[in-house]
């Protein structure tokens, strides 16, 4: 008998900009990812998060214990968070990145059930021992949750796929055929298991990502769906830091790509900011405008201080008219490898109580 998936039983995943019943955080505190002299600074920008989320939705925080509790509670008060729409869950976690390790959130295409995907994760392909734990976290995160769960067995990051709701996905070579998650899957094989986890039907294969980016290549940082159609792709405007042609071949691949109903795509460039080296570390950081995050009332955009600041917010206001789009200054969070949308995971809105 052929296992249910759900595909076959009719869920899918949704477009981020679909009605959420909750954004999820994960409060930071790794020393290793944010040291002393970052952590103030991204913390700070948490509070940002959550105010501007908060407007529209409730937002649930991952802590450790009840003092990480307390210290997050105090910070959000003092940033003028509505402190009604925020849920904490004493749950212990390696590090921030939940959109990684937490579920894929899925509804039915008829009666708006919901069911969630918990993917293995193994830290990136196995780059950081201290961080596999939050495969466990992920698995805690679940618990708390009525819905049905689902569980294909195969490693995949959140951040690795982005879907228009209607059955479209986009993702990268450089991640999902990177011998370091599922080797001895094939691309056809990986293919099948992602669409019939997630409910798609196309998927459309990127090649690689941005430079400073340690997650192999993930496709929330350079290219986006917007609308069903409608595709913001990163585009260098310069040569340093070695993204421009990366880039332009993710374009090109765009520009002829197909939706599930065979139409084209809108492919829209979105400028990426002057690279980021840290001369200290050595280091490219992985700063991007698509990187942002798209709640109920509030679009939440990554900005670096850069000249590309302003056209960057005018392109997703553009993109959202209803929503206002919030910048928050994203240097210290891209400190740690990652950005707004690697740090939230959206749970879609349930159907009414029968």
């Amino acid at each position: 008998m052929t296992e249910a998936t759900p595909e076959s039983l009719g869920f899918r995943m949704p477009a981020e900009w679909g009605e959420h019943a909750a954004t999820w955080l994960s409060w930071p505190k790794n020393p290793l990812t944010f040291p002393e002299h970052v952590l103030g600074d991204v913390e700070q920008v948490y509070c940002q998060m959550v105010r501007a989320l908060a407007a529209g939705e409730v937002v649930k925080i991952l802590v450790d214990d009840a003092a990480a509790e307390r210290r997050a509670a105090a910070l959000l008060e003092e940033g003028g968070a509505d402190m009604c729409q925020v849920r904490f869950f004493r749950i212990p976690s390696a590090d921030v990145w939940i959109r990684d390790y937490g579920p894929t959130f899925l509804r039915h295409t008829a009666t708006g059930e919901r069911a969630a995907v918990k993917w293995r994760f193994n830290a990136w392909g196995g780059k950081y021992d201290d961080i596999l734990g939050d495969d466990a976290t992920g698995d805690a995160v679940v618990r708390t949750l009525p819905d049905r769960i689902f569980r294909p067995g195969i490693v995949l990051e959140g951040g690795s796929i982005d879907v228009n709701g209607l059955g479209t996905v986009l993702t990268t070579e450089q991640c999902l055929l990177n011998p370091n998650r599922n080797p001895r899957l094939s691309r056809g094989a990986i293919e099948s298991a992602v669409n019939r986890h997630i409910g798609a039907s196309r998927m459309i294969w990127l090649k690689s990502g941005i430079d400073g980016d340690d997650t192999d290549g993930h496709v929330d940082d350079f290219a986006r769906f917007v609308s069903p159609r409608r595709v913001l792709c990163a585009w260098a405007t310069s040569d340093r830091g070695g993204n421009a042609a990366a880039l332009r071949e993710n374009y090109d691949i765009l520009r002829v790509a197909r939706d599930q109903d065979g139409e084209p795509l809108e492919v829209v460039r979105l400028p990426l900011p002057e690279p980021l080296w840290l001369e200290e570390e050595k280091r490219w950081l992985p700063a991007s405008y698509a990187n942002f995050y798209i709640g109920n009332r509030a679009v939440l955009l990554p900005v670096f201080g850069d000249p590309m600041d302003g056209e960057a917010v005018a392109i997703l206001q553009s993109c959202f008219p209803g929503r206002e789009v919030v910048p928050i200054g994203a240097v210290a969070l891209v400190y740690g490898y990652g950005g707004i949308h690697c740090v939230t995971q959206q749970e879609p809105v349930a159907p009414p109580a029968s």
